[in-house]
């Protein structure tokens, strides 16, 4: 084995996909296999028998320990492996949950192999990884356990419920119809907050507010 190459592990329940994956991860020569598993509970009862990966590759939707809890138990337990999203899932909820719970980058199941090794080079490298599903500013944010609150206190009820409701997976319009407010209305609100958290996107908007203790899933 390579000194070069990456230890990694591949958590997912579809075992054609996980071989698939394995063979072709393999072939890059760029990783190391150190273990597979179906899902969050076999993953625990096999880490400890064989090296400590670097980075996890981890599916969402699995039976018994699905990967958002999964997740939370590599990084209160093994806080230095890196988890990397990978899922079917492009919807900003999966999206924000699984980086509240540890989370160093999302990445699609379609993706490219070679854009997945990148991936995992560069979670491996750097904690977090930066792609169109996942801005650099919010993992530097969610990453950052030492990073001070700002002061928010000047969000006003409605401003606090809209942040509220762009945790669900309701449209901006149906968030208008839910707090009885025109939609350009909702488009001032977000807008504005775009502005005062510094941000263009919605994943974003919800997990700065997550961390600020503004609101909660």
């Amino acid at each position: 084995m390579s000194p070069d190459k990456i230890d990694i592990a591949i958590v997912d329940d579809h075992t054609l996909f996980r071989q698939g994956l394995m063979s072709l991860l393999t072939e890059s020569g760029r990783v190391n296999i150190v273990f597979d598993a179906s899902n969050g509970a076999d993953m625990i009862q096999k880490i400890g028998k064989h090296p400590l990966p670097s980075v996890i590759l981890m599916d969402i939707t699995m039976p018994v320990m699905d990967g958002y809890e999964s997740t939370k138990w590599v990084k209160q337990n093994h806080p230095d492996v890196n988890v990397l999203a990978l899922s079917m899932f492009e919807e900003d909820k999966p999206i924000i949950e699984m980086l509240k719970n540890g989370a160093g980058g999302y990445m699609l199941k379609q993706s490219k192999v070679a854009d997945l090794v990148n991936a995992i080079a560069g979670i491996n490298e750097h904690g977090f990884y930066i792609n169109e599903l996942v801005s650099g500013k919010l993992l530097r944010n969610i990453q950052n356990k030492q990073a001070e609150k700002n002061d928010y206190s000047d969000l006003n009820a409605n401003e606090l419920r809209f942040l509220e409701l762009c945790c669900s997976d309701l449209t901006y319009k149906q968030i208008a119809d839910q707090m009885c407010l025109s939609p350009h209305t909702i488009d001032n609100y977000r807008e504005a907050l775009f502005q005062k958290f510094e941000t263009k996107s919605r994943t974003a908007l919800v997990i700065s507010a997550l961390k600020n203790g503004l609101i909660k899933i």
